[in-house]
């Protein structure tokens, strides 16, 4: 097949999934069309279905693939500075998109939001990183920010840096998590003490720690407040502060 008939295929092949993309949806594409479709915006005119194939193949799933780097992509056959490009930036859209859509909303009633936001900011890290949603007195996000980036095994969070930012931002309720690279959600010893040690810090400055979230590999995260253990911790630091009152 000479390279003329060779494009006018690729591109009625491309055209067909973007037809399907408009009649029935995105979960009409399977995960590898996905991929490619997001690929051809990189580079238009390349057949990008094996590269799109052999990407799911390497990181298992389509999370991954966004979420992987550039060295990481660059060792796929057919993926190169520009259809990475595609990649990383439809990844940066998606992560602006769910950060500016929780921002006004009210966190009880919007709680899945703010964890999807976070799931998908923190997911794929390498790195352990502390962040923040900062609500007002409703409980309405005003915002979020990373507070403290560690290792993957340690994260230190100074308690006076969390409670300066919630300052700034006139915050009068908070959400903190963070990430476990080793893809479990289950606390350690140490993120309870943390937990406790930021909670207290919070309720010394009038601010209420609503709850902290572990996000692991996956699409879901673990909640405190969901396992009873904010609910325990504001017992103990209630009845310490009035000891030490």
């Amino acid at each position: 097949m000479d390279k003329k008939k060779w494009q006018q295929k690729g591109a009625g092949h491309r055209q067909r999934l973007r037809d399907k993309f408009l009649e029935r949806g995105i979960e009409a594409l399977t995960d590898a069309e996905v991929i490619e479709l997001l690929l051809t915006f990189g580079t238009p005119r390349t057949d990008c279905k094996e590269p799109a194939r052999a990407a799911l193949a390497e990181f298992k799933s389509l999370p991954a693939v966004l979420d992987a780097g550039p060295e990481a992509l660059k060792k796929i056959k057919g993926l190169g500075p520009k259809n990475i490009f595609a990649l990383q930036f439809i990844q940066g859209a998606a992560r602006r998109y769910l950060r500016q859509r929780i921002q006004g909303k009210t966190y009880i009633s919007s709680s899945k939001d703010v964890a999807d936001y976070l799931i998908h900011a923190m997911r794929g890290l390498e790195h352990e990183v502390f962040m923040a949603v900062f609500l007002d007195a409703a409980h309405a996000v005003i915002d979020t920010e990373i507070i403290s980036e560690g290792t993957v095994t340690v994260n230190t969070v100074y308690p006076r840096e969390l409670i300066k930012s919630a300052l700034a931002h006139n915050a009068s309720a908070l959400v903190i998590a963070h990430n476990h690279p080793s893809g479990s959600l289950a606390p350690s010893k140490q993120d309870k003490n943390l937990t406790r040690t930021l909670y207290l810090a919070c309720s010394f400055m009038q601010i209420n720690l609503l709850d902290h979230l572990i996000i692991g590999a996956g699409e879901t995260a673990y909640s405190f407040a969901d396992h009873g253990l904010m609910a325990a911790l504001k017992d103990d630091c209630t009845t310490l502060l009035a000891q030490s009152s």
